[in-house]
């Protein structure tokens, strides 16, 4: 039976993700098997295993981080939000439907054994299991029939490390409260508290950290520095969205849509010294880009109404005409088409004009596609034609099929051959002038696809891509694995938390 620890946090976005990642690298480098796990997850950054199964993508960087293939029994619950008050639900990686919160609420205690199920099964492989709470233990109003807090601790019996972000301030208040608003049972769980994102003098927390130590009789394992970090993270509270105020030779403009999806997309674009990327909420700031993305979403029809209602359909429309590259991804490829179609009421009913750029008819199904695929793009004439040959990897996920409207096969833009099922190679996307899209996320991680999109997009400005050292994406995030290890390790007492695993709860 594996070892564990539990990470769990005074609130959201406090940094359990990239801790638990972090202590997955140590761990692995210390010698030991590994494994992240998360009982339930709400995010729409999610990831195709391969065989075939949804999964979280934040348990995907943790399984990175601990140098093993993700597998859907480290996330075996994902919530991935379709309206305010609504989730698409996912158990063991396949989609189970939709529910609202209050539906679900009640629901979610009969997951419990589908939970214990997958931790059980996935302990017996591995010497460590760092398992990632959710939000906050202390919301008092959903504790009853919690599966992945306090709740899960218990029927786990693992001890907990409780994570509190002093830079939204408020850092002794956030854990000292929390250990107030645990039951007695829940606080012996505790074993210990770490304070995350500080800047600054360590030696002016001393005094507080000596009162909080009286206060809550637990010890302070660790106070982690503000770290600046290219990895994937959750969705809602990301700080990526934020303008960084980066000036480079290109730009890229992602519409940053109410319910963008699969942002990790645009991981690797991030790491470009040449390239500045702006994440659009107005028509302004697709101002002199050189390519204009729509990414994925889970509601395309209310992000497609969106863009219309706020300027940026218009704006994307007239920026084409003059030339500018614009690609959609998933979602956005959709948008792109002529006509998206919704008899079976998957989001919401009805049919809706999409932007008119590519020849292309959408309807959405029930069933998900969901296939990692590998793929070559197609010989594409005129202004794409710097694409044509090159190879990527990557996932689908989606609810719509496209079909073109216009008898113009060879405008498609790439063969896929599906990797998760037996099957042969199908054509995949479209592309029409300067416009293009594909159901295909992650296609600039893997392959020379981004190198060639890169020199199309420097060309165009007259530039050229000689000199510049190709990006190895793997390189560069074993690399960021290494920094979060090594600052994990330096400022966080591992004897402490070695001797937590090794005793367990008590």
């Amino acid at each position: 039976m594996a070892k564990k620890i539990m990470i769990q946090g005074t609130m959201s976005g406090v940094g359990k993700s990239l801790l638990t990642a972090g202590l997955c690298r140590v761990l692995r480098q210390d010698g030991y098997r590994v494994a992240p796990f998360k009982s339930q997850n709400m995010a729409l950054n999610s990831f195709i295993t391969k065989d075939g199964l949804e999964m979280g993508r934040a348990q995907v960087v943790q399984a990175e981080a601990a140098m093993i293939e993700p597998n859907v029994l480290m996330n075996p619950i994902l919530l991935k939000p379709t309206t305010d008050v609504g989730s698409q639900v996912i158990v063991r990686g396949e989609v189970i439907g939709n529910m609202k919160a209050v539906e679900y609420f009640k629901y979610k205690r009969s997951l419990m054994p589908v939970i214990l199920e997958a931790f059980q099964e996935l302990e017996k492989d591995y010497d460590y299991i760092v398992i990632e709470g959710a939000g906050s233990p202390a919301e008092i109003n959903l504790k009853q029939n919690d599966i992945v807090n306090m709740g899960l601790a218990k029927a786990l019996q693992a001890p907990v490390l409780l994570i509190g972000d002093i830079d939204r301030g408020g850092v002794f208040a956030q854990l000292a409260g929390t250990m107030m608003l645990l039951e007695e049972e829940e606080k012996e769980l505790v074993r210990g508290v770490i304070i995350n994102k500080f800047r600054g003098d360590k030696e002016i927390l001393k005094p507080g950290l000596t009162m909080l130590d009286d206060l809550i009789n637990r010890p302070t394992a660790g106070v982690i520095p503000y770290v600046y970090l290219n990895l994937d993270d959750e969705d809602s509270l990301t700080e990526r969205f934020q303008d960084k105020g980066k000036v480079s030779q290109l730009k890229a403009a992602v519409v940053k849509l109410p319910r963008i999806s699969n942002f990790s997309d645009f991981s690797i674009l991030e790491s470009l010294e040449y390239l500045s990327l702006v994440y659009a909420t107005g028509a302004g700031d697709l101002e002199n880009a050189d390519i204009i993305i729509l990414p994925g979403t889970k509601n395309t029809l209310s992000d497609l109404l969106w863009m219309r209602q706020n300027g940026i359909e218009a704006a994307i429309k007239k920026l084409a005409q003059k030339g500018v590259i614009i690609m959609g991804i998933c979602g956005g490829f959709q948008m792109l088409g002529e006509v998206l179609k919704d008899p079976d009421n998957i989001e919401g009913g009805g049919d809706l004009r999409g932007l008119g750029l590519l020849p292309l008819e959408t309807i959405f199904e029930k069933e998900k596609v969901r296939t990692r695929v590998q793929g070559r793009v197609n010989n594409i004439q005129g202004e794409l034609t710097e694409l044509s040959g090159a190879e990527f990897e990557g996932y689908e996920i989606h609810m719509g099929r496209s079909r073109v409207l216009l008898d113009r096969a060879e405008k498609s833009f790439s063969e896929v051959i599906p990797i998760t099922e037996k099957s042969e190679g199908k054509k995949e996307g479209f592309a029409n002038g300067n416009v293009f899209g594909t159901y295909v996320h992650g296609i600039f991680d893997q392959g020379n696809f981004c190198e060639s999109l890169m020199k199309l997009l420097l060309k165009r400005k007259g530039l050229t891509y000689e000199g510049i050292e190709p990006l190895d994406f793997n390189a560069y995030k074993e690399s960021q694995y290494n920094l979060l290890a090594d600052t994990v390790r330096e400022n966080l007492d591992m004897e402490l938390i070695y001797n937590i695993m090794d005793e367990g709860a008590k």
